[in-house]
């Protein structure tokens, strides 16, 4: 018989129970891996609060999260449902949700005096996301899936303690003890990328492409671009050049320290440039195309150059000085 000490779901929470001075937050939707989540956090005597996000988008939804509500309470667990109003988006749904999810999520967690959420993510979850990433042609970065815990919110941290076990675990965790738990059929929607990518298993298992090989490609990526981060950031410390009273908020770099990096150097560097100057978000294709393919053949011929990307201009001169600025906006057909 497996005890408290062997159960791997048990072993797997009580190290992040406790982490937080200001508490502890559960977002439960009622599915296996969440519903594991608060009865385990329950079995190990955890002072912590529920929360379920009803996005809305079913019929059932409502019903399902008071639903938890019972269940939390029966367990001696405060809980609440954060609902997602609105009209909603009619394409990206998924993505609007889980946006929406983590906003509720942090707002709900600052209002209750939590800094740590838990979510109920599972190695299943980490290998559906790397391969939608990978499809999407990712980056190290992407590659690396979720993170076992990043800022969701200032002093807030999301936390998923689940992320090594395989959802099957979870699964039998609950049918063992008799939890109940929902089964949200957008898992199964073709409409979804995820879904359809997630029917595809069974193939791409039998060609060895696992969810545990992906999940594990997820943590060498992520120590890989940690590395690749912590490097990007001292080179570029090393070629910025001092501001010029003239023109303060630009950010000036030694174009010749820049051309003598690695690609990958020179290019996590741009990338971190570009964010401390402003940037919105940016695809990796954009970027490589900027650095490797213009600005980069640029410097080393000792050609100016200019170029905009995601609001920045990037500009080079003959000197080699890389100065990014907020770009000029765009004259509307109007105004020509």
């Amino acid at each position: 018989m497996i005890g408290p000490s062997d159960d791997p779901v048990l072993c797997a929470l009580r190290p992040w129970l406790g982490r937080s001075d200001r508490g502890v937050l559960l977002a439960v939707s009622g599915g296996p891996d969440s519903s594991a989540l608060m009865h385990a956090a329950a079995a190990l005597g955890a002072s912590v609060q529920v929360a379920t996000v009803d996005h809305g988008l079913r019929p059932d939804s409502g019903s399902e999260a008071e639903g938890v509500g019972r269940a939390a309470r029966a367990l001696g667990l405060p809980h609440a449902v954060l609902t997602w109003a609105g009209p909603k988006p009619g394409t990206g749904l998924q993505d609007a949700a889980r946006a929406a999810r983590y906003r509720l999520l942090a707002a709900h967690a600052e209002a209750v005096g939590a800094g740590l959420v838990l979510t109920g993510h599972t190695q299943d979850d980490q290998a559906e996301t790397v391969l939608m990433r990978l499809a999407a042609g990712s980056g190290p970065a992407g590659l690396a899936g979720m993170r076992t815990e990043r800022p969701l919110a200032p002093g807030i941290t999301l936390g998923r303690p689940f992320l090594a076990l395989p959802k099957a675990t979870l699964t039998a965790w609950c049918v063992a003890r008799g939890i109940p738990h929902v089964r949200d059929p957008a898992n199964a929607d073709p409409r979804f990328a995820r879904a359809r990518l997630r029917a595809t298993w069974a193939a791409l298992e039998r060609e060895g492409l696992s969810p545990a090989r992906l999940a594990r490609l997820a943590e060498r990526a992520a120590r890989d671009d940690d590395a690749l981060r912590v490097a990007a950031e001292q080179a570029l410390a090393a070629a910025l050049l001092p501001a010029k009273n003239t023109d303060a908020a630009a950010l000036h770099l030694d174009g010749a320290a820049l051309a003598a990096l690695p690609e990958a150097l020179a290019l996590r560097g741009l990338d971190t440039a570009l964010t401390r100057a402003g940037a919105g978000p940016r695809r990796l294709e954009r970027l490589e195309s900027l650095v490797l393919d213009d600005l980069l053949p640029a410097l080393r011929r000792r050609e100016p150059i200019r170029r905009t990307l995601a609001g920045i201009l990037v500009a080079a001169d003959a000197a080699g000085i890389v100065t990014l600025t907020l770009a000029p906006p765009r004259r509307s057909r109007a105004a020509d």
